[in-house]
């Protein structure tokens, strides 16, 4: 299952920073995915922007997630 979050997120995520996820350990990658997960399902402005693009808030979620790794 965290394979898939993972995947999810990478696939979420601005190219540049996605090859900056993938060179960090797996732990890492997974620790960010469930981030991720926890910022989609907890942000209620996120849940107004699924209704219009579900790409476009979990892309804004990923951004949000990463920034706060930066």
């Amino acid at each position: 299952m965290a394979t898939d979050t993972v995947g999810r997120f990478l696939a979420a995520l601005e190219p540049h920073r996605r090859e900056a996820l993938t060179s960090r350990p797996p732990e890492e990658q997974e620790r960010l995915a469930a981030a991720w997960e926890r910022e989609l399902a907890s942000d209620d402005e996120l849940d107004t922007l699924d209704e219009l693009s579900p790409p476009a808030a979990e892309a804004e979620a990923a951004r949000r997630v990463m920034d706060r790794e930066a």
